[in-house]
């Protein structure tokens, strides 16, 4: 390691220059690839666990506290699952863009530890407001802006694998923190401030291992040749399309993902299908799937444009129909089963992995974080709206609920089907070209 600049780079040889300049296309995959990616998707993990964390507090915070069920709204609704994170990534994509990749992911973190903090040390309503406004602030600020890094070091025979492997670290976060929470579950409230402390210590060493990584060298190659790249570029042509697709079949998608993953356990326990161990057991269950679903899709996702478009189309119909046995079945645990079971699985193959890939392969390297930011936040933004009346949708019935979502995913997978580009195994460089002449 050396010096530069005040802060401490790795200093690679010429095979290993991963991040230090553009990394070569066709190129192997090295141990530096993976301690890389693995230290960008610890966003996911600090993002998908704070959501589950707020989530296992909430009722415990309402009582000591002694906030009302609007209030309980609220909080969920400025946080790190909707409109706080929206904000962070609206702002943290395009700063990335404007200032590099470096400048965010060197203190977003930070930023996120001392609101997890304050969330820990709560004691009264606006320590608790303000820590999980800033913590989905900091987390939507990181996502964006972490997964561009890995885009651009990647070699483009393994762009797919490396940014793929994020979702594993997003499923492992809720993995945790539920384990954590469930045996903790009989200090009540110290417990909840336990599970929040180890997110604190994971933020904090991974903001330290991060210090270690150097700017994207694709950025510093695109802000070195002075082209001017404003936000409305986003809305023509080639652009506005890929920011379409992507943003609906993300959207669409994220409904249903936001509302198994946070609402599962409530509407399980508001349906009278199943006690609070069984609710948190089947929570826990449907991460763990997608961590294991998501191993062959890394082995899958970079071998061809055909492939790609096979797997979103299983991937599409096992989640259709996921929350279409609810509309035929009665909301019992073994249907419930076989909805974690098919959403997980289809998931990792049509899903947010999916998603991030492409976000990184069709937007010039000048607005990948600003296009990225506005699809992410669009959805966290969309599912906070939605996320206010799961509720009241719930106390009714599965039948509502599950209609609606079985919808959005058909929607998601039948676009994200038909208008897939063909982006497999090709630099960025290559692609941006592609697309230009197109």
């Amino acid at each position: 390691m050396a010096r530069v600049n005040g802060d401490w780079e790795v200093q690679m040889g010429p095979s290993e220059q991963v991040g230090v300049v553009p990394a070569e296309d066709g190129g192997i995959v090295t141990r530096e690839h993976w301690k890389w990616s693995v230290l960008a998707g610890m966003a996911s993990y600090l993002d998908a666990g704070s959501i589950v964390a707020l989530g296992s507090g909430l009722a415990l915070f309402q009582t000591y506290l002694g906030l009302s069920d609007g209030a309980v709204g609220a909080l969920a609704a400025i946080g790190p699952n909707a409109l706080g994170c929206a904000l962070g990534a609206f702002l943290g994509g395009r700063l990335g863009d404007k200032l590099g990749r470096k400048r965010i992911y060197k203190y977003d973190l930070l930023v996120y530890a001392a609101g997890i903090l304050l969330i820990m040390l709560a004691v009264n309503a606006p320590m608790l407001f303000v820590g999980t406004f800033v913590v989905g602030v900091a987390v939507g600020a990181d996502v964006p802006t972490s997964l561009a890094l890995v885009g651009e070091f990647s070699p483009a025979k393994a762009r797919g694998k490396l940014v793929g492997f994020t979702q594993i670290a997003w499923n492992a976060g809720p993995v945790v923190v539920l384990l954590l929470a469930l045996a903790l579950s009989s200090l009540d409230l110290l417990g909840i401030r336990i599970v929040f402390a180890m997110l604190f210590v994971v933020a904090i060493v991974t903001w330290a291992l991060r210090r270690g990584l150097a700017e994207s060298a694709r950025w510093q190659t695109a802000a070195a040749a002075a082209t001017v790249h404003k936000v409305r570029a986003l809305f023509r042509g080639g652009n506005l399309r890929a920011l379409l697709w992507t943003a609906t079949i993300y959207l669409f998608w994220n409904l249903a993902a936001g509302t198994s993953g946070i609402f599962t356990p409530y509407i399980i326990r508001t349906l009278h299908a199943g006690g609070q161990a069984a609710s948190v057991a089947l929570s826990c269950a449907g991460f763990v799937i997608g961590i294991l679903a998501t191993l062959p899709f890394l082995r899958l996702v970079d071998r061809s444009h055909r492939t790609r478009r096979v797997m979103w189309a299983a991937g599409a119909v096992m989640q259709v129909l996921a929350y279409g046995a609810y509309l035929v079945f009665p909301f019992t645990i073994p249907v419930i089963i076989a909805n974690i079971l098919l959403f997980g699985v289809g998931a990792a193959f049509a899903g947010e992995a999916m998603y991030k890939i492409f976000s990184q392969e069709l937007f010039p390297t000048m607005l990948r974080g600003t296009a990225q930011g506005f699809t992410f936040g669009a959805a966290r933004t969309i599912l906070g709206v939605w996320s206010f009346f799961v509720p009241v949708l719930a106390n009714a019935g599965i039948g509502p609920v599950a209609a609606l979502l079985t919808v959005s995913l058909l929607v998601s997978g039948v676009v994200g089907f038909l208008f897939m580009p063909d982006t497999a195994g090709k630099s960025l460089e290559q692609i941006e070209t592609e697309r230009a002449a197109a």
